[in-house]
């Protein structure tokens, strides 16, 4: 993957990744495929990224589960 696919993919999940925690697959899905598509507008292929990243639905699904766990914790004791 490229510099430019790399920066791509963390730019997009920090613009476009929801502020709530969600577990539904097909939301993770939704979303994995929102990325995949204004990527592929840049120019950036779906191979690309998933040479990278391997699977971009489990990289969403992990960012929304630390973003939730970072804002647990920065509540609670913030």
């Amino acid at each position: 993957m490229s510099r430019r696919g790399i920066d791509f993919l963390n730019d997009w999940m920090a613009e476009h990744l929801p502020d709530t925690f969600t577990d539904n697959p097909a939301a993770t899905t939704d979303l994995a495929d929102e990325m995949m598509t204004a990527a592929e507008k840049q120019g950036i292929s779906r191979q690309d990224i998933s040479e990278e990243v391997g699977s971009v639905f489990q990289v969403i699904l992990e960012a929304m589960q630390n973003r939730s766990v970072r804002r647990y914790y920065s509540s609670r004791w913030g």
